[in-house]
Parts: C-alpha cells; sequence; structure tokens
C-alpha cells in the first residue's frame, strides 16, 4: 500500500510541477517486448512476427529521403530542430504502444490468474471464447505492434544521429519558459477575479 502512495504522490508532485514523464527510446525498448519474445508470442498465438530489420530500415530510409529533399535549404540548426520532432513524434509513438502493451499484458495475466482460480464470467455466452483468452489474444496482437512501432524508432533515432552527427534526445522547454509561462497563467487567471 505504501507503493501505491508513494506513486500516488510522486503523480501529483509532477502534475504541480508541469513535468511530463521524459520520452526516451529506451523507455521505448523496456516497454516493448524484446526481440526474443515478440517471437514466443508470435508462435504461440499463431501471429505474423514484424521483420524488425526492414521496419527499423524503412524509417531510417524515409527520414534520410526527407533530409536530402531539403537540398540544402535548411541550415544546421533548422535540419536539428526539424528532426528532432519528428523522431520525437516516432518516440512517442513507440512509448505510447508499449504502454498500451504493457497495461494489456497486466490485464491478460490477472484475467488468466482470476480464471485459473475458479472465477466464473458471469453471463459468458457457452461456446464462446472466455474473456480471459480474449484478453490474452489481443495483449498478444498489441505485442506485435509494439515490436514494430520500436523498431520504427529505432530507425528513426539512428537516422537521427547520421544526419545530423547527435544523439536525439527528448526536447525539453527551457526553465524560464516554464516560470514565463506560470506567470502568464496567473495573469490570465486573475481576470477570473474581476
Amino acid at each position: 500500500m505504501a507503493t501505491n502512495r508513494n506513486a500516488s504522490s510522486k503523480s501529483a508532485a509532477a502534475k504541480k510541477t508541469g513535468s511530463k514523464p521524459k520520452i526516451s527510446f529506451e523507455t521505448a525498448r523496456l516497454l516493448a517486448p524484446t526481440q526474443g519474445q515478440a517471437e514466443h508470442i508470435a508462435e504461440n498465438f499463431g501471429l505474423s512476427l514484424p521483420d524488425y530489420d526492414s521496419v527499423k530500415d524503412a524509417h531510417s530510409e524515409a527520414l534520410h529521403n526527407m533530409a536530402k529533399s531539403f537540398d540544402g535549404s535548411l541550415n544546421e540548426k533548422a535540419t536539428m530542430m526539424h528532426f528532432q520532432r519528428i523522431v520525437g513524434a516516432v518516440v512517442s509513438s513507440a512509448v505510447g504502444a508499449g504502454r498500451f502493451y504493457s497495461q494489456k499484458v497486466t490485464e491478460a495475466r490477472t484475467a488468466a490468474a482470476r480464471t485459473a482460480e475458479g472465477g466464473e464470467e458471469p453471463d459468458a455466452p457457452v461456446g464462446f471464447e472466455s474473456k480471459a483468452r480474449r484478453l490474452a489474444e489481443f495483449a498478444a496482437d498489441m505485442a506485435m505492434q509494439s515490436h514494430a512501432i520500436l523498431a520504427a524508432a529505432h530507425g528513426a533515432v539512428e537516422a537521427y544521429k547520421e544526419i545530423t552527427g547527435e544523439d536525439w534526445i527528448a526536447y525539453e522547454a527551457p526553465a524560464e519558459d516554464k516560470a514565463l509561462e506560470q506567470r502568464s497563467l496567473k495573469t490570465q487567471i486573475s481576470a477570473f477575479d474581476a
């Protein structure tokens, strides 16, 4: 129970300061199934395993093609900013897919445990799959999607490094911007007091 309270207080503190959890490729990698896990899930559920390398290479190539299309129109800083945002969107998608996959695995495990303990599904139609099986199959589908989107993010991060010469990291607004935004909001909110 103390853990939940700690998590709640950390969550509340993050909301008060306006900070969001950092988006990173490493976070996406930790949330998504590994290659071995994805292979095992695909085999056990009869699913097609996404070709990680093909997806990664295609996304890397797409970013390289975008960079070439500018044909020198952007300076170094503008190139970094533009591709930082594009890669950020892809990595953010991978993190979101990984979180959703993790959530569905938890739901599937909970339902399977309930069923194994003799729990019954009220109003379950006879002859249809159990809710636990449906949840497990959905989680397996999400594993394949998360694995594929992770590959896309991997390709985008690699391309960013090759295009800019820098490692990709998520953009964070400078502290002054946050303070200015808070002062601006305070001024706007005071208009309601008039």
